[in-house]
């Protein structure tokens, strides 16, 4: 038992007599607070972080990293005065925006009562001959359609404009920070210490790794064109204050008219509408600054330009401080050349909004932590009849300790699709390569996968070469999202990490696919379908949106999904599945519900041999696990 408590590794027990902490660099398990720690104590700095890691000589001192943390602390620092500036800016806005409808409603009753009282001219008007009316309509027909109500809607806006003033102007916001550098540098790691630390001070923050956000935007905006469609007609776009107004059904049809064209006017540039809800909760208090914090800064095609200068540019405009990670700086990111010149406008905003500072570091620390910690057990290779009998007692042993049965499930995937999962039990999911990486599946199906599975078990990896170049792209941007959700990854391939990527010197690598993130719906669009469109500036040609990545940059992409699958070995970052996984973390919030509820007798809950006090967090109350270090379902726990 002994020897299988040691093979049955998820990062849920701790293993201190195989894993020897010396120096070296952790990138995952930084940020999780202490299991006894209170939620309403503030959590240290990014550099108090960072320089008790290294005390306990679980990070290696480097000087890169070192001043990045100071410059984010520094940032954290000046958060907490711009929060409350913030505040009062809202405060002020949203008096400003109340004041502004008022009187734009009050215009609109004015200009529908002169309308109502000039209906009363309608018998003396059909009294004129017919040559009479047909001269004064002849007067309109070169008159653009449209033109009237613009003209209508510029004049309110003026005649709004002194009525109220202007919009507030929003306070200056510190300078942002743009970190870029090497693969496994630290990026990532000092970025989410600087998240963590802002718990309680900002309001409203967001964290994204690339392919979330692209997924969102595309989701938002989705949304929006849906909306757009629904109130074309009459009754769905005449709100509720028009109906119940004492004019006739005509001076109502104009002033829904009016309204119409409003939201037209705004929903124009539909990249603004998506961005000033992208921070705020559907339900949230608008007061306060915005944090974005964004993970790997990719401009992988035409919609990642066009889409990111919108949002950013919005975001940046009205206070948003950002904070991202990238492996090249601003202005080298476009390597293709493609929107050149909506990309130098965004580059343009980033230089003003942000810092760029280059994490000069040449290691890769997350190999670093695997030459003193590697534990093969989670990667088997190559693919012959003992390591592949070796990876199927694996996921028997740890699906036999799950206590559920085996089972196929559909899970829910963004733009209301679904993906059927052939094997699963309690967190833990199984698939081959080919299932995940040679169907047309992208970035939505594998956050569901990453969401609702902290355990994931992947067989019959091929060594990837230019031949299956789409599945290779596929499995990267698995990677990725198992590695953003911080899951547990087990893998049965033909060959080592290392030799894992094969023939990028064979030349420039097109991938046309893997970017599309297959968002098709029943009677939809897909967003390629969009773009051919040119409904967000593509360039209004179907060829905008094909992806030709660079050679280097695939290189940067495979660099990075090795280095990564090699950190998903080690201890530090296993450990950390059970406090950064969302399964884990959905199921401690529910626990704390429970928890919060019970009205628990102190001297009860001693006599199961534990001490359960109100003030305890739910970590201390789930530490009773199996020798396998599964967490036990809470009616185990006989609380």
């Amino acid at each position: 038992m002994k020897k299988l408590s040691s093979l049955i590794f998820l990062g849920f027990a701790h293993q201190t007599s195989k894993f020897n902490p010396s120096k070296f660099n952790a990138e995952r398990f930084y940020c999780s607070s202490s299991p006894h720690s209170s939620l309403s104590n503030r959590r240290p700095g990014p550099l108090a972080q960072y320089r008790s890691l290294v005390k306990q000589g679980k990070l290696q001192h480097d000087p890169y990293q070192e001043e990045v943390a100071f410059k984010l602390e520094n940032l954290l620092g000046r958060m907490e005065h711009y929060e409350k500036d913030m505040e009062e800016y809202h405060e002020r806005l949203s008096k400003w925006e109340e004041n502004r409808e008022n009187e734009r409603r009050r215009l609109l009753m004015q200009e529908a009562e002169s309308k109502q009282q000039g209906d009363g001219l309608t018998s003396i008007r059909k009294q004129r001959n017919f040559f009479q009316r047909w001269m004064s309509w002849r007067k309109y027909d070169n008159v653009e359609p449209g033109v009237g109500k613009w003209v209508s809607y510029l004049n309110r806006e003026k005649k709004l404009d002194s009525l109220v003033g202007r919009r507030p102007t929003a306070p200056p916001a510190p300078k942002g920070l743009y970190l870029y550098g090497n693969v496994g540098s630290g990026k990532t790691m000092l970025m989410d210490m600087f998240y963590s630390a802002t718990e309680g001070i900002v309001k409203h923050r967001r964290r994204f790794h690339f392919h979330e956000a692209m997924l969102e935007i595309n989701e938002r905006m989705h949304k929006i064109w849906k909306i757009q469609v629904e109130n074309k007609s009459l009754q769905s776009s005449i709100s509720s204050w028009i109906l119940n107004l004492p004019f006739d059904t005509k001076v109502k049809e104009w002033l829904a008219a009016e309204e119409r064209y409003k939201q037209e006017v705004q929903m124009k540039n539909i990249l603004p509408a998506v961005a000033d809800k992208f921070l705020v909760e559907p339900n949230g208090n608008k007061a306060g600054a915005s944090l974005l914090c964004f993970d790997e800064i990719q401009t992988v095609d035409v919609f990642a330009i066009v889409a990111l200068s919108g949002i950013l540019s919005r975001l940046l405009s009205t206070g948003t401080i950002l904070v991202a990670t990238s492996n090249r700086a601003p202005r080298d990111l476009n390597q293709d050349g493609m929107q050149k010149e909506i990309f130098q406008k965004l580059v343009a905003k980033l230089d003003q909004q942000c810092d760029n500072v280059l994490i000069g570091s040449e290691i890769d620390y997350r190999r670093l932590i695997a030459k003193r910690s590697i534990d093969q057990v989670h990667y088997f290779w190559p693919l012959d009849s003992v390591q592949i009998q070796e990876f199927e007692t694996m996921w028997d042993k740890v699906t036999r300790f799950s206590g559920e049965i085996i089972t196929s499930k559909t899970i829910p995937v963004m733009f209301g699709r679904t993906l059927e999962v052939p094997q699963s039990c309690n967190g833990v999911a199984r698939f081959t390569f080919e299932y995940l990486c040679g169907r047309p599946v992208g970035a939505a199906d594998y956050i569901a996968i990453a969401k609702n599975y902290h355990t994931v078990f992947i067989s019959d990896i091929p060594t990837m070469s230019m031949r299956i170049r789409d599945k290779a792209r596929r499995f990267i941007t698995l990677v990725d999202e198992l590695y953003n959700h911080h899951c547990c990854l087990y893998c049965s391939a033909s060959s080592s990490v290392d030799d894992l990527f094969q023939g990028t010197e064979e030349g420039t690598l097109f991938d046309l696919e893997s970017f599309q993130f297959e968002t098709e719906t029943e009677g939809a669009k897909l967003r390629r379908d969009v773009l051919a469109e040119g409904t967000v500036s593509s360039g209004g040609t179907p060829t905008g949106i094909i992806s030709m990545l660079s050679g280097q940059e695939e290189m940067f992409a495979f660099r990075r999904a090795v280095s990564r699958l090699i950190e998903m070995q080690t201890p530090l970052y296993l450990e950390g599945v059970r406090h950064l996984h969302p399964y884990f973390q959905h199921q401690n919030a529910g626990l704390r519900e429970i928890a919060a509820k019970a009205s628990v007798d102190k001297t009860m809950v001693e006599g199961h041999g534990r001490v359960w006090q109100k003030s305890t967090t739910l970590t201390s109350i789930v530490v009773p696990i199996s020798m396998h270090g599964l967490l036990f379902p809470l009616k185990h726990l006989n609380l």
